[in-house]
């Protein structure tokens, strides 16, 4: 998937933080409105780029758009890097 560089970090810390289980469970409530999510981010893109935190909010929103990367986040955040 194309949405790895600045999203991987995030999941990485918050898994370092013990934060994913949380963030699991808030991705899951608020899957109905992810499409509406994702547009307020596109919004909020140009004001993040001031904190360069404009491409990280790009990604996230792409995610947040489609299923498949839904999906996605969700398996990078329940994934405990055991295989």
């Amino acid at each position: 998937m194309k949405h790895q560089s600045e999203i991987a970090g995030w999941i990485k810390h918050a898994k370092r933080r013990g934060g994913a289980p949380l963030l699991l469970t808030l991705l899951e409530a608020m899957e109905p409105l992810a499409p509406a999510l994702a547009q307020g981010l596109f919004v909020a893109q140009p004001l993040a780029n001031l904190w360069r935190g404009g491409d990280a909010l790009r990604e996230l929103a792409d995610l947040l758009e489609e299923p498949d990367g839904l999906r996605e986040l969700r398996r990078q955040l329940a994934d405990d890097g055991t295989e």
